[in-house]
């Protein structure tokens, strides 16, 4: 089961961070982006966990199918030496659950992300939830693509940011195939990763309670904040200080250990 705790976004864990970084063995952080995103959602982060001497890689999926998104994120790894923890927030949880299923990557991190088991698809784990309110609003286009409206993504997405910085993520949106919800994994590596998740308990796009759901069947530590559906935007040195945790544990396990952590 998984437990909330402290997350080690110093000392012992940062002193073992940049020990790694010294010596070339700390682990290489790739964030995959959800749907209506993209690589450049992630932007605070990225520039604190490069400030803490990580290495990291935003990936830019095409968000056309399950199976192109997972190519995009392995074509990314094939130019990364050592381990890798492999993050995605929402859609990009599906994404990094059948991408993660190689031995280069070390530990998965889920930020507000769907995290399904194989033979379930990302529509398939929300449907014992109720339909989100967002659902309604969205408009496809001829080549089957979601798009959210400009003028009510901040209000689901990102109702806790700046109206200034939530417009710019409504303009950068990456609209998605909807058919892409319906495809399942056929694999979900974390029942063999240490997982972490992050649960965003004022979001509107993925009920916390399904996260919740989410977080303890796939055994992770789990930590809470008070933050919309884009923590890495709302609460970027929480989301780092996640991400820093799972370096440490890669860079500190025996590196062929490919069970989860107790």
């Amino acid at each position: 089961m998984c437990s909330t705790h402290e997350l080690h976004g110093s000392g012992e864990a940062m002193n073992t961070v940049t020990r790694a970084t010294r010596t070339g063995s700390a682990a290489t952080v790739v964030l995959v982006h959800g749907a209506w995103a993209d690589g450049s959602s992630w932007s605070e982060v990225i520039a604190r966990v490069q400030a803490a001497g990580v290495s990291v890689v935003s990936v830019q999926n095409p968000l056309s199918s399950l199976a192109d998104d997972v190519a995009s994120v392995r074509r990314s790894l094939e130019l990364i030496d050592g381990p890798v923890v492999l993050a995605g927030h929402s859609w990009g949880g599906t994404v990094i659950t059948q991408a993660g299923a190689v031995e280069q990557v070390a530990n998965l991190v889920y930020v507000a992300a769907f995290a399904p088991d194989v033979g379930e698809s990302t529509n398939a784990l929300q449907a014992a939830y109720p339909a989100p309110e967002y659902l309604r609003l969205l408009s496809k286009d001829s080549g089957g693509f979601l798009h959210f409206p400009v003028a009510d993504l901040p209000h689901y997405f990102a109702q806790d940011l700046p109206s200034a910085n939530a417009n710019v993520l409504a303009a950068t949106q990456g609209p998605i195939r909807a058919s892409a919800f319906d495809e399942p994994v056929t694999i979900a590596a974390w029942r063999d990763k240490p997982c972490w998740y992050l649960l965003t308990e004022h979001d509107r796009m993925i009920a916390p309670a399904l996260q919740r759901h989410m977080a303890e069947r796939i055994g992770a530590k789990l930590q809470i904040v008070p933050s919309s559906h884009v923590p890495f935007a709302a609460r970027p040195k929480e989301t780092t200080a996640i991400l820093l945790e799972a370096v440490h544990a890669a860079s500190t396990k025996n590196p062929n250990h490919k069970d989860r952590e107790p």
